[in-house]
C-alpha cells in the first residue's frame, strides 16, 4: 500500500507573494495572497518506509499519474479561501483564542479565574485586548490530570455561559470540555464552538450525539487521555500519523464547520511537538481551518533551559509568530494582549 501527502512549502510574503501570485510564478495559500508558495514537499508512505522530496509547482506535471492526482486533489484544498463559520471571524486574518480556565488546577493558571467575579474580570480584559474567541473549561487536561465528574465540571461552568452571548455578542463562545452532556448544555447556551481535547472519543456516543448538533467543532488529536498522555508516547511517523487521524475522523463527524488543532503538548514529546509545528503546513492539504495552542507549553521549558519564565512569553510569542508565516489561521493562548501585540507587529513588518 502507498499513499502520498502534500505540504506546501518555501513561502513569500506581502508585495512579493503577490506579484509572484500575479504572475503564475506562486500559489497562494488558502486564499490568502498575502502568503504564496512556489514549492511542495511530496512525502509517500509505502508499507513501513517513507520518503520525500522537494518540488517546484512547475514540476507537478512531471510526476506519475498516481502521484499528480493526489497532489493536485491536495493543492485545491490548499489554495482555496477557508469558509467563514464563525461570528465575527475571517479566517484570512489571525484568530486568537482566549482560555478561560474555570478549574483549580490548570497547568498555569488553575484556581486563578474559577470565581464568578474573576472570571467575569477576565473575560472583559480579553475582549479590550482584542479577543476573537474565549474558550470556557471546566476540567483540567493537564498531563496527569483526572477526570471530573459531569456535574461538578458543569457546575463550574454554568454560570459563565448563561448569558455570555446576551452581553458579548461579537465574541466567539467555545466550549472545552470531552463530556457530551456538558457539550449538550452549551449548546443550550449557544456556544459557537466545541473544542473536544480527546478528538470526540472521550464518550462512546459523543460523535452520534454531535452529528445532530449544527455547531463548529474543533478536532483536536490525543494520544492517550491527559492521566497517560506523556508516558513515552509513539508513532510511526508523527507528521503522517495525525494527518491520518485527521482524514479519517473528519469522514466521520459529517460536517463542513470543523477547525483541526494536531495538539501540540497532547501525547507528544520535543521531537514530535517541533516536527509538527515545523511542518504545520501539511495539514493545509485537508481543507480546514488550523487551530494550535503552543502557550506556555513544557516544549518551551524544555528548549530554553534556564531562561524558562512561569508565562513562558517570549517562547509562546516565538511559536506563534512561526506558526503565522505557515498559514496557520488561529490560536489558542493565556496572553491574549501580548499575542495580538506580536502579531500586529509582525503583520505592519511583513506588509510595510
Amino acid at each position: 500500500m502507498e499513499k502520498y501527502y502534500t505540504r506546501a512549502c518555501n513561502f513569500h510574503y506581502g508585495d512579493k507573494a503577490k506579484f509572484l501570485i500575479k504572475s503564475k510564478k506562486a500559489l497562494p495559500l488558502c486564499g490568502n495572497k498575502n502568503i504564496g508558495f512556489d514549492k511542495i514537499e511530496i512525502y509517500l508512505r509505502k508499507n513501513s518506509k517513507i520518503s520525500s522530496k522537494i518540488i517546484n509547482i512547475k514540476e507537478i506535471k512531471n510526476l506519475s499519474y498516481r502521484c499528480k492526482k493526489k497532489v493536485v486533489k491536495d493543492l485545491k484544498n490548499v489554495v482555496s479561501k477557508r469558509k467563514n463559520f464563525l461570528p465575527n471571524i475571517n479566517f484570512l486574518d489571525p484568530s486568537v483564542m482566549g482560555v478561560l480556565n474555570l478549574t483549580p488546577d490548570s497547568f498555569s493558571d488553575g484556581g486563578k479565574f474559577n470565581s464568578i467575579n474573576k472570571a467575569k474580570r477576565h473575560i472583559i480584559d480579553m475582549i479590550k485586548a482584542g479577543v476573537n474567541i474565549i474558550d470556557i473549561g471546566g476540567e483540567s487536561t493537564r498531563p496527569g490530570s483526572k477526570t471530573v465528574p459531569v456535574d461538578i465540571e458543569w457546575q463550574r461552568v454554568k454560570k459563565i455561559l448563561k448569558g455570555f452571548k446576551k452581553r458579548y455578542k461579537k465574541i466567539s463562545l467555545s466550549i472545552d470540555t470531552r463530556k457530551t452532556q456538558i457539550m449538550i448544555n452549551a449548546v443550550k447556551y449557544k456556544a459557537d464552538l466545541i473544542n473536544d481535547v480527546s478528538g470526540f472519543s472521550y464518550d462512546n456516543n459523543t460523535i452520534s450525539v454531535i452529528k445532530k448538533l449544527d455547531v463548529a467543532k474543533v478536532l483536536h488529536h490525543m494520544q492517550g487521555t491527559p492521566n497517560t498522555m506523556q508516558k513515552n508516547p509513539k508513532y510511526k511517523n508523527v507528521l503522517l500519523d495525525i494527518y491520518d487521524f485527521f482524514e479519517t475522523n473528519i469522514k466521520n463527524l459529517e460536517n463542513k464547520k470543523i477547525i483541526i488543532d494536531p495538539g501540540i503538548g497532547f501525547g507528544k514529546n520535543l521531537k514530535h511537538n517541533l516536527t509538527l509545528i515545523s511542518k504545520i503546513s501539511l495539514f493545509h492539504s485537508l481543507g480546514y481551518p488550523i487551530l494550535v495552542g503552543t502557550s506556555r507549553k513544557r516544549f518551551i521549558n524544555q528548549i530554553s533551559g534556564i531562561n524558562d519564565s512561569r508565562e513562558r512569553l517570549g517562547g509562546t510569542v516565538a511559536s506563534v509568530i512561526f506558526l503565522l508565516t505557515q498559514g496557520v489561521q488561529m490560536f489558542r493562548v493565556h496572553n491574549v494582549n501580548e499575542i495580538k501585540q506580536g502579531i500586529s507587529v509582525y503583520k505592519k513588518i511583513l506588509l510595510n
